[in-house]
């Protein structure tokens, strides 16, 4: 079967969404937009599940509440996720909430940008960015 495969950020059931249908993309399961131009919250273990079977690229701010570059660095952030509809999803993971994420993925400074695309990690970037350094710097 063709298309993308896609994990549903909401229930964890992975999809397949022919390529020109991303933008009204639902979740088999429950019902959920795949892909639509925004940031989702995801947990540590959703965030393994969909960066290790997602195949449009999976962008992943790992922050902190307490972390100033990491909220001046939000908007911008959530901006880029609408620019990047359809070609890449935005997430964000709370270091922490989730401080096992922070050692797995070897984040030694907040705000990282980590992107995945077909099960692996293809680029890292540590530090806060505007909303055109973010959309230049994901792998498309």
């Amino acid at each position: 079967m063709a298309g993308l495969k896609l994990t549903c950020l909401n229930c964890g059931q992975v999809n397949r969404v022919p390529q020109e249908r991303l933008d009204v993309a639902k979740c088999a399961t429950c019902g959920t937009m795949l892909a639509v131009g925004n940031v989702s919250e995801v947990d540590f273990a959703m965030l393994q599940k969909a960066a290790r079977n997602d195949d449009l690229p999976l962008v992943v701010d790992f922050w902190a509440s307490w972390c100033g570059p990491c909220k001046m660095m939000a908007p911008q952030f959530t901006r880029s996720a609408l620019q990047l509809k359809g070609r890449a999803r935005l997430v964000k993971l709370n270091t922490e909430d989730h401080p096992g994420a922070g050692e797995t993925y070897n984040i030694r400074g907040i705000p990282t940008l980590i992107a995945f695309k077909g099960g692996r990690e293809i680029k890292r970037q540590a530090g806060a960015l505007q909303m055109s350094q973010i959309i230049n710097w994901v792998p498309l």
